[in-house]
């Protein structure tokens, strides 16, 4: 099976959560190494939300190279984005950056977690990383996802079938407590995990927003599992309709389990 991460870069558009997150609250980490000056490359920039943010904390005199292999959602970086001192987006592979010793730090948020090679991704973001240059990624554990109440039965069988479908394509659903370890084998020294989870409960201003994240899954990446024959077009709608439900009316709390992991280029 083709990683869903190329697939999906042939689709319009993507989950609409991808325009709303922030440097601040999508990538606390790095927000709080960033300064004036700074030059630095983030991988999988998808619509340009953060990679935006990176570009004005920076300022002046630093610049923000976004890209992803998504061309569509490039245009819309580009469209959405224009005219930022200092802030290009471009369409490139992860696996084939063209770049060498160019960046002070080397950034992906959520991204390794949809590559069948991450290991090989992150090495080329090694490369592109000036010798003392910062690599810095944040991903997912999708087994340690909690919810308070719990959820639907329907969105509990999507979640199962979404998690079978990603390993189906090799692709790891526990990536973030195994960076640290593929930091180290891609070189990196000085290597630092930060816990970053990511809760809301009900009565945040956007919690509607968050915690319907697994709605905008099954309504986006719902599409290519049914293409693939991991569930029904009922099976999927019925998770989305009933987890949106669940969100209005009887969801809590929910908490994403992310890490933030960074390391240094040996001199």
């Amino acid at each position: 099976m083709t990683e869903p991460w190329r697939r999906a870069s042939a689709y319009a558009g993507g989950p609409s959560i991808l325009s709303t997150r922030s440097l601040a609250t999508g990538h606390r980490h790095l927000a709080d190494l960033l300064s004036p000056g700074l030059s630095v490359l983030d991988v999988g920039c998808g619509p340009g939300a953060i990679t935006r943010r990176i570009a004005e904390a920076v300022a002046p005199g630093g610049r923000a190279v976004g890209i992803d292999l998504n061309g569509l959602m490039v245009e819309e970086a580009r469209r959405t984005h224009a005219g930022v001192p200092g802030l290009t987006f471009k369409v490139c592979d992860v696996y084939d950056l063209p770049y060498h010793e160019e960046f002070d730090i080397v950034t992906a948020a959520r991204v390794l977690q949809w590559l069948a090679r991450p290991l090989d991704a992150l090495r080329m973001m090694v490369r592109a990383a000036k010798p003392g240059g910062r690599v810095v990624v944040l991903d997912y554990n999708h087994k340690r996802t909690s919810h308070t109440p719990e959820i639907p039965s329907t969105m509990q069988a999507f979640h199962a079938a979404f998690l079978r479908w990603r390993a189906e394509a090799g692709l790891d659903n526990e990536i973030a407590d195994h960076l640290a370890e593929m930091f180290t084998r891609a070189g990196l020294r000085d290597v630092v995990e930060t816990p970053q989870l990511e809760s809301t409960q009900r009565g945040d201003p956007d919690f509607h927003v968050r915690a319907g994240i697994w709605a905008e899954t099954a309504a986006f990446h719902g599409l290519r599992m049914v293409d693939d024959g991991v569930l029904t077009e009922q099976e999927r709608t019925a998770a989305e309709v009933d987890y949106r439900h669940w969100v209005a009316t009887l969801a809590q709390s929910q908490t994403l389990y992310l890490v933030s992991v960074e390391g240094l280029r040996p001199p």
